[in-house]
């Protein structure tokens, strides 16, 4: 059995699966397709021909532990998403995000608070995006990334499986670290390698190259390609991988 609230504001020609909870003031545009066990918290807006899979939980208002550094308590403004989206099984969306049209959201995928996701963006199977991100549009973010808090990834950027980054430099211990902390910026058209990890703070420039399994411990420059741990780029390096002298 469903729960739909008499307050939804639904499309004659939605389709919704078995067990499926719908609170109030939720809009659903025409032709979109909901699953079994999905549930779709109160005022979320949802556009036209969307497509959300079994157990996805869209517009959850998040929870914040005893210490957490984040301390903006209020509630957030309802979750939107745009026409044509597809959103996949057991993914997450939290309240106060924004998701694009034409977009993907993939499987087990969550998207925190106070995120943006441009249009046409790809954001893969198991995929984090933390709370206070900008990702602009047709990204591909891929299977297992996680994108940290505080970060901005601007429009056609790569980013491959189980890449890392980060945004506090003092792993937790300064008591002040919130002010300080920041996450990546990728410029428009960058590539990141599989299981690259990015530093707190850096800025991988439009249409650079991190390879697999780079550390990136400083800015990478435009159209750069940077390889190794730490991270340097390639002309700095002979064939066989090690330091000219």
């Amino acid at each position: 059995m469903n729960h739909i609230s008499n307050r939804a504001k639904i499309a004659p020609d939605v389709k919704i699966g078995k067990f499926t909870v719908i609170e109030d003031d939720v809009e659903i545009g025409k032709g979109t397709v909901i699953g079994n066990n999905v549930t779709i918290y109160k005022g979320t807006k949802i556009g036209k021909n969307v497509r959300i899979d079994d157990n996805a939980v869209i517009g959850k208002q998040p929870m914040r532990a005893q210490n957490s550094i984040f301390k903006d308590t209020a509630e957030k403004p309802p979750c939107r998403i745009g026409d044509e989206t597809i959103i996949g099984t057991s993914a997450v969306i939290y309240a106060g995000s924004v998701i694009g049209s034409k977009c993907l959201i993939a499987d087990l995928a969550t998207v925190r608070e106070d995120v943006t996701i441009g249009d046409m963006t790809i954001i893969g199977r198991g995929v984090a995006v933390e709370n206070y991100c900008k990702i602009g549009s047709k990204c591909k973010i891929e299977t297992n990334a996680y994108i940290t808090a505080l970060s901005e990834i601007e429009d056609q950027v790569f980013v491959a499986p189980c890449v890392a980054t980060s945004n506090d430099n003092s792993a937790g211990r300064d008591p002040d670290r919130v002010k300080k902390m920041k996450g990546v910026t990728v410029k428009k058209k960058a590539r990141i390698g599989v299981n690259a990890t990015i530093l707190p703070g850096k800025v991988i420039g439009e249409d650079a190259f991190v390879g697999a399994g780079a550390v990136v411990t400083k800015d990478v420059e435009d159209g750069k390609v940077v390889i190794g741990n730490p991270a340097r780029e390639k002309d700095d390096l002979s064939v066989s991988g090690k330091e000219k002298s």
